[in-house]
């Protein structure tokens, strides 16, 4: 007796057909797992066991095979319960076979039979309707599958519950209308007294999608500034929405099925290893980096990461993706990002204040800085001094302009950008570049020649020279106009990383 149910694996993003197949045969009584299964795969012998015994089945006393195929492929995860018991359900005839050729199924299967949310269920979803099939999974996600469109779901909160569905003698309910997540924008501008010059920035950096960097003092509202990102940046748009959640999905982060609409913020202690930053580990997840696609990452305490975490951010900030290179797999994520840095001047945090600096100052700034590569540093289109604030500064009456008022010109900005980029696959002047940034961003005569003397004077790689370049496209959309001038390429350079104190 032999039965096959489809199920996935998980690749990244990418959720690969795999077919369960199960074989009864004659001989002494076993239950194997083969096809490259990890242990949480081969664990899934004894969950099968106690949830069938849980719904008064016992296994038949035969040898039981199962195979997963294809066999050269790695399967990771506990998803693969489901699929095995009703492939061995189907097997012995207690589930109807050609029902299930219709599904793709994912679960984890508790001890008492009940069916347990696993990670990545709306990629199962999306590929199960690439097939025209429908998809089984558990209740507690059957709204995350119905983001896939047009699916017959069944979310079945137990196997009994399910057996009954499938011959129709007690149908379960549709899963409720999927949700999504409130928007919640955070601080408030109008919180962060002063800093004028550090909130220009951040405009321009939400505007455009740039990368920037905080350098001041302990105190001076740096992570503040950070933290109030999220509340002018734009909504995601329904694709971005489906690329954050489906990294979500995978990452077992998506809660109660509802999409993700507002942006990631993610913001990792300096004590996070490699493959908590990239992604990777023993079974491969997404790191931070691919947590914050199409959000922000903020890196408090820069040069506190270990220098080897931080240049490993280098290539996902260039590319805009991650891949993880293992002996027996490959697995990409996205990882388009903004990164938001913060950092004290040097290690006692008050250098060029004389009343409070240490003893070695100005060395201490140097080596604290070194700590911090120079290509690094290069990535980051914006490069900002964030002074201490004063007792008068705070004693002044909140701002009258807060975070709605510069949301509105950055969604103005971000419209801009998206007509003038609609079908060359960039959203933002930071993802520009090659023959379509010299059409979109080529300054004026007078802005040509500053940025020219500026790029000898101030040695700028080319890098560099093209960051400027988005950053002053971006300062000129701020101000409603075309043509890239002197002006805004005169205060793109005023952003570049300036050169240590000595």
């Amino acid at each position: 007796m032999a039965a096959t149910v489809a199920t996935v694996a998980y690749l990244g993003l990418e959720a690969r057909a795999v077919e369960v197949q199960v074989q009864l045969s004659a001989g002494l009584p076993a239950f194997i797992i083969v096809g490259l299964p990890d242990k949480a795969v081969a664990e899934s012998r004894e969950r099968v066991r106690a949830a069938l015994a849980a719904i008064g089945l016992a296994l038949p006393p035969k040898r039981i095979t199962v195979n997963l195929s294809p066999a050269d492929l790695p399967k990771e995860g506990s998803h693969y319960d489901l699929p095995i018991a009703l492939c061995l359900l189907a097997a012995i005839g207690a589930a109807d076979a050609e029902a299930l050729a219709q599904y793709v199924a994912v679960g984890e299967l508790c001890l008492d039979g009940r069916i347990a949310a696993s990670p990545g269920v709306l990629l199962a979803a999306i590929h199960a309707s690439a097939l025209e099939r429908g998809l089984i999974c558990p209740a507690a996600q059957g709204s995350e599958a119905s983001w896939a469109g047009q699916l017959d779901v069944i979310a079945a909160p137990d196997l009994l519950a399910l057996l009954a569905h499938l011959k129709g003698t007690a149908l379960l309910q549709s899963p409720p209308s999927p949700e999504a997540e409130p928007v919640d924008h955070g601080p408030d501008l109008r919180q962060v007294k002063g800093q004028e010059v550090a909130k220009r920035a951040l405009e321009i950096a939400a505007a455009g999608g740039h990368n920037l960097l905080m350098s001041g003092p302990p105190g001076a509202g740096k992570s503040l500034l950070a933290a109030c990102l999220p509340g002018i940046l734009p909504p995601l748009q329904p694709s971005g929405a489906l690329e954050v959640s489906m990294v979500a999905s995978i990452a077992g982060d998506l809660n109660g099925g509802k999409i993700r609409r507002r942006r990631p913020f993610r913001a990792p202690h300096h004590s996070a290893s490699m493959p908590a930053l990239v992604g990777g580990g023993l079974r491969v997840r997404p790191g931070e980096i691919s947590l914050a696609h199409l959000g922000v990452l903020f890196l408090d305490e820069l040069p506190e990461f270990q220098r080897a975490v931080l240049d490993s951010l280098r290539q996902p900030l260039e590319t805009g993706n991650v891949s993880v290179a293992r002996a027996n797999t490959h697995v990409t994520f996205p990882a388009r990002v903004q990164l938001i840095a913060a950092m004290n001047p040097c290690r006692c945090g008050h250098l060029g204040d004389p009343a409070l600096a240490c003893s070695r100052a100005p060395r201490c700034a140097a080596d604290y800085q070194a700590r911090v590569s120079g290509p690094l540093l290069d990535r980051i289109d914006l490069h900002v001094e964030v002074p201490g604030v004063s007792a008068a500064d705070l004693t002044l009456p909140p701002p009258a302009e807060g975070s709605e008022q510069v949301a509105d010109r950055v969604a103005a900005a971000r419209q801009v950008q998206a007509n003038r980029y609609n079908g060359n696959g960039v959203r933002t002047n930071a993802e520009a570049n090659g023959e379509l940034l010299d059409r979109v961003a080529t300054p004026d005569d007078p802005g040509r020649k500053l940025l020219a003397d500026a790029a000898a004077a101030m040695r700028l790689s080319a890098r560099g020279f093209h960051r400027v370049l988005r950053v002053a496209r971006t300062i000129a959309d701020l101000a409603g106009t075309e043509q890239v001038g002197r002006i805004h390429v005169a205060e793109a350079l005023s952003y570049r990383r300036q050169a240590p104190r000595n």
